[in-house]
């Protein structure tokens, strides 16, 4: 299984590398239908690779100086906080209906690539702590449940109601993600359905994905390259939705 992991970790990266997000919505499924793990070992172990991708990701933004750490923290904060507890909820979910979830998700982030605005022609403003406490919690809360990074809210929501520039926005939303994957991790780990060598495999295998795919981008059409991927996604949710549908009715 090791050199399949290891493709499916540098295809995972290849994505986030050449979209900027959107490649850890992929992990789950790959690692239910390819891999073998029930959905909730794949959520768990889904975490813990997105975190340390993140992790790293945040770190080269630090030395950028595209990093907003007192945003990261209070947005972050609140997330760790939603994304820890909501945990529970995964752990008590049926399998097909978690995966039932994930596909509705995995359609509503298909439609906001096909939509998406360009964010940085959005004129930002600083929004009141509440908001920003409510957009951290809300993106936790979907990162404890299902297991994603939550890039594809936590950039727009950073943009729109938090009121960072975009550049700022893409690094401080890496710090974020790796904070509520983080919580989300230790939250799921009580029962102990994760794979350390898993684990290492896609980090490794991602992270040469992620370089190799930011080489690529500046060669291909962003916009193609997007609405590519977001066909790609709805097209896995329909077959998500046709799989598990029938296993909850």
């Amino acid at each position: 299984m090791i050199p399949l992991k290891l493709a499916l970790g540098f295809g995972i990266g290849l994505s986030l590398g050449l979209l900027g997000g959107g490649g850890s919505i992929l992990t789950v499924p790959a690692l239910v239908y390819l891999v073998g793990q029930t959905p909730q070992a794949a959520v768990t172990t889904s975490l813990a690779i997105v975190g340390a991708n993140s992790l790293m990701g945040a770190f080269f933004h630090q030395a950028q100086g595209s990093l907003d750490w007192k945003v990261a923290l209070t947005f972050g904060g609140a997330g760790m906080l939603t994304s820890f507890l909501s945990a529970n909820i995964s752990k008590q979910l049926p399998p097909a209906f978690l995966m039932v979830a994930f596909a509705f998700l995995m359609l509503a982030i298909g439609v906001m690539l096909f939509v998406r605005r360009d964010l940085s022609s959005v004129v930002v403003s600083a929004k009141p702590v509440p908001v920003v406490l409510a957009s951290g919690a809300g993106v936790g809360l979907l990162t404890g449940v299902l297991g994603v990074g939550g890039g594809f809210l936590a950039v727009p929501a950073l943009v729109m109601l938090v009121g960072l520039p975009v550049h700022m926005a893409v690094g401080t939303s890496l710090l974020v993600i790796a904070m509520n994957s983080g919580a989300g991790f230790l939250g799921h780990t009580g029962s102990g359905s994760f794979d350390l060598l898993t684990i290492i495999v896609f980090v490794v295998a991602g992270l040469a994905g992620t370089s190799a795919g930011a080489k690529l981008s500046n060669r291909l059409s962003a916009s193609k390259l997007q609405k590519s991927f977001a066909g790609f996604v709805v097209l896995l949710a329909f077959f998500l939705l046709y799989d598990n549908l029938p296993k909850i009715f």
